[in-house]
């Protein structure tokens, strides 16, 4: 029992400083940001770990900027950080931004649309301290993770890009499309230096490359959820370039 309390101990001393930098790209959510910043403030405070909310919104017409903008009014500058552009760039350069003004030593990236829930962030954050990881994927495909909300042509789509990414690319991972994960800060500059795709590839290249750099990956079961306000931003050009991307890693990789 000893020897458990002073590893519990040591752990404790060598992430005392850990910060994490949450990164909301924002797009037309000024109906979901609300409620997102709300649980991730409620789980990251019970969890007691020091964090900040980037929030990256590409010149939203709907207002979601004003609204974020209340939003750092209630929780505070320390906590909400708005890091707007002036039009919709991609989610790559997005995360290129939020770096930049990230002062944590972890990055956590999930969407805003809540369709990943908060509450699986600390989980995230306990895998990675207990295993040393240099990333933390949540993932719809193993153990008691799922998806609802999707009809049956997106768990399709969903599902036959996953299988078919793996019998070409075997990267290690159980969920290659998914976009909640925890990052080594350092570790995430990296591999979108090393990336090329853009838009619904980039998270699986990103993966390929962390498998190329023998970066140790762990995965943590997560519901996924439709959105509830908004549209979906996947149409038939991004599943085009899906395919097109997967033969370019396949034939580079």
């Amino acid at each position: 029992m000893s020897g458990e309390g002073s590893t519990n101990e040591e752990l404790k001393k060598l992430t005392k400083n850990d910060k994490y930098s949450i990164l909301l790209p924002t797009y037309n959510e000024r109906d979901n940001l609300p409620i997102i910043i709300w649980l991730i403030v409620k789980y990251m405070e019970k969890s007691q770990c020091a964090y900040e909310v980037i929030v990256i919104d590409d010149g939203s017409p709907d207002g979601t900027l004003e609204v974020a903008k209340e939003l750092q009014k209630i929780y505070g500058e320390d906590k909400i950080l708005l890091r707007p552009r002036e039009k919709k760039l991609g989610l790559g350069t997005a995360y290129i931004h939020g770096i930049k003004h990230a002062s944590g030593n972890f990055i956590v990236i999930m969407d805003a649309d809540l369709s990943h829930h908060p509450k699986f962030i600390p989980k995230m954050i306990e895998l990675q301290r207990y295993l040393d990881l240099d990333i933390v994927s949540g993932t719809r495909y193993i153990g008691d993770g799922g998806v609802y909300g999707w009809d049956f042509r997106r768990k399709l789509i969903s599902r036959g890009a996953n299988f078919i990414t793996q019998l070409l690319l075997r990267p290690g991972a159980s969920d290659l499309t998914g976009s909640f994960r925890l990052y080594k800060k350092d570790v995430l500059e990296k591999l979108i230096k090393s990336c090329v795709s853009k838009g619904y590839v980039f998270q699986m290249e990103m993966i390929i490359r962390a498998r190329q750099f023998n970066y140790q990956i762990g995965e943590v079961p997560i519901s996924f959820v439709d959105r509830v306000y908004g549209e979906s931003k996947l149409g038939g050009s991004e599943i085009f370039q899906f395919v097109k991307s997967m033969l370019y890693l396949f034939a580079t990789t």
